[in-house]
């Protein structure tokens, strides 16, 4: 892991089959066409519905995509949980193929934790793991895992492991917290995600180094757009646009939406399975959906066709 990450990453959706197995060929297509638009793969977030798949679900699904020719360098895969030994499992993994980083969730099940438990915890999993390779992103979003990364963990953690903890995806969804992150931490190398590509245009300026969203599964080239043009003459035009499209998809359940739509750009019904407790979208949901993207002039060009 030596290429530092900017631009805009996908939290890449993860298609199964009807027996809720995962779907490798429809998974690697997605990626491949993510990586066409000029996006980044943040596999196994939480849009991957990845704390539903097992350690070697994830494993099987990342080596397909690295024999299928997707560049390691565009990987940043999700490797955290509430297990050592599964999280070294996973960050090792990203390490040895070459992944560009590890975007690492804080262990979620005990909550109250301290700092200094979480640095114990992220501290064991970069020991363990033992490479200088290895760059991690720690994953802050504390409305699901009611376990924060707070400053003061991020300080610890930088204090002792500068060239290894590099980053962070703040899902908080509170402005407030991201800019205080890039304020503290960006101009000593420590970049920040913020996850909507609605904030991009406050949080570029001031140093943020991309974002890592939802609908960029959706939007890719448009929100690769607004991060390359969010200072020029079309930048306001550009982040609205994106706005929009977002704001449609998060008005319903949205990682069902999003396999939705995606179904039907593929001509896939396969698409639109989730895996349990996920449940799909409701047909009058998903038509009041489409309709209103289809008046947004939405598109998915190129997308693979079943």
């Amino acid at each position: 892991m030596t290429t530092r990450l900017r631009g805009v990453f996908a939290p890449v959706l993860t298609p199964f089959k009807a027996s809720l197995e995962p779907d490798v060929k429809r998974f690697v297509a997605h990626c491949r066409w993510l990586i066409d638009n000029k996006a980044g793969l943040a596999i196994f977030g939480t849009n991957s519905e990845a704390a539903s798949l097992a350690v070697a679900e994830r494993l099987i699904l990342t080596d397909a995509i690295l024999e299928a020719g997707i560049p390691a360098a565009r990987l940043m895969p999700g490797t955290g949980g509430c297990s050592i030994t599964d999280a070294t499992t996973l960050t090792r993994h990203a390490v040895e193929n070459g992944a560009s980083g590890a975007l690492m969730l804080p262990p979620f099940f005990y909550k109250g934790v301290s700092d200094e438990g979480l640095y114990a915890y992220y501290s064991e999993v970069i020991e363990r793991v033992g490479d200088a390779r290895l760059k991690v992103y720690l994953y802050h979003i504390p409305q699901v895992t009611q376990v924060p990364i707070t400053l003061n963990l991020i300080a610890m953690l930088r204090k002792r492991y500068p060239d290894t903890v590099v980053g962070a995806k703040d899902s908080s969804g509170n402005w407030d917290n991201t800019k205080a992150m890039i304020d503290n931490f960006a101009s000593d190398g420590f970049d920040v995600f913020p996850a909507s590509e609605s904030l991009l245009s406050k949080a570029l300026p001031l140093g943020a180094a991309g974002c890592i969203s939802a609908t960029v599964n959706m939007n890719p080239a448009g929100i690769h757009s607004l991060f390359e043009g969010w200072n020029g003459a079309q930048g306001a035009a550009l982040q609205a646009k994106a706005d929009v499209l977002r704001n449609i998809f998060q008005s319903a359940p949205m990682i069902p939406a999003m396999k939705r739509a995606v179904a039907a750009f593929a001509h896939d019904a396969s698409w639109a399975t989730v895996r349990p407790p996920l449940c799909a979208l409701a047909d009058s949901v998903a038509t009041d959906l489409l309709k209103t993207l289809a008046a947004a002039g939405f598109d998915m060009p190129g997308y693979p066709q079943a």
